[in-house]
């Protein structure tokens, strides 16, 4: 099987350390800004930032309606904090003209964790990563408040003011969320579960699809 080559949308966020953790996880890594360059790639991180900024630059730089075809076409994409509000098809405290590429069943509180200054980390129990918690930093980090039927929850994390755990990991077919983010840590068994999903894609597709 071919490395699988995967793009991260470089319009703001950690598109550096996304590129790097993708590298560790054996996969050929390069910045998409252009509808141009997300042709040439197999699948497509979408990095935290400020998702309000982040749908008009997506807008302004012609890509938004072509990664909305690639998704409904099955292209595999993982969003992190921002990025899992891209993926949303519903959005709680967003702005009232906030565009989302959409595709997960879900609606998502933004800034639902607090502001900059209550940013954490924290171990989190992630399904199909059994061998040890998954170290995430949450700023300025959504939550998942619902999720439809077909919506398989990855990682919860215990609410600090009661009972209820707050969905923070989701995936919907090729499609990958979390609220956090694994590429500031060190830690890449996400990067590498994503790795793992593209390259299960790829051996499913008719030769030469992208």
């Amino acid at each position: 099987m071919s490395t699988p080559v995967i793009g991260v949308l470089a319009l703001q966020g950690d598109v550096r350390e996304h590129l790097v953790a993708l590298a560790e996880a054996d996969a050929l890594a390069r910045p998409v800004r252009r509808a141009e360059e997300l042709a040439e790639v197999d699948a497509l991180v979408i990095p935290g930032g400020e998702s309000t900024t982040m749908s008009k630059l997506a807008l302004l730089f012609d890509v938004m309606n072509p990664v909305r075809e690639r998704v409904a076409a099955g292209m595999p994409v993982y969003g992190t904090c921002a990025g899992m509000i891209m993926l949303a098809d519903k959005i709680l405290d967003g702005r009232d003209d906030q565009e989302t590429v959409g595709g997960i069943d879900m609606t998502v509180r933004r800034n639902a964790f607090g502001r900059q200054n209550e940013s954490f980390e924290s171990g989190i129990a992630f399904k199909g990563l059994d061998d040890a918690p998954v170290q995430g930093v949450f700023i300025r980090a959504p939550w998942v408040e619902a999720v439809g039927a077909g919506v398989e929850v990855l990682a919860e994390l215990p609410a600090a003011d009661g009972p209820e755990a707050r969905i923070v990991a989701v995936r919907q077919g090729n499609l990958l969320a979390t609220s956090f983010h694994p590429e500031l840590t060190g830690d890449h068994r996400v990067h590498a579960y994503f790795v793992k999903m593209v390259e299960e894609h790829l051996a499913a597709r008719p030769v030469g699809h992208r």
